[in-house]
């Protein structure tokens, strides 16, 4: 389920929602549910020297790290 940005039309408070469905989101300040969307920014985690997406040895030799992910820049694990 993706995680989208919110912010409050009643008290100002923006904050970030776990989405299940079409049900709209209440603020966990005031707890109104007359909120909006925000545009957010996704962000790419790059490593080595010149920015490059390579994967280490372990994870392009094992196929992934962790059980949580599916190998190469995994942020629990490392690999």
């Amino acid at each position: 389920m993706p995680i989208y940005e919110y912010s409050c039309n009643k008290c100002g408070n923006d904050f970030e929602e776990l989405v299940f469905g079409n049900t709209p989101p209440s603020c966990p300040q005031c707890g109104s549910v007359d909120t909006h969307k925000l545009v957010s920014c996704c962000a790419r985690h790059r490593s080595g020297s010149a920015g490059g997406g390579d994967m280490d040895a372990a994870s392009a030799s094992s196929g992934g790290g962790c059980a949580g992910c599916s190998g190469g820049h995994c942020a629990t694990c490392g690999h």
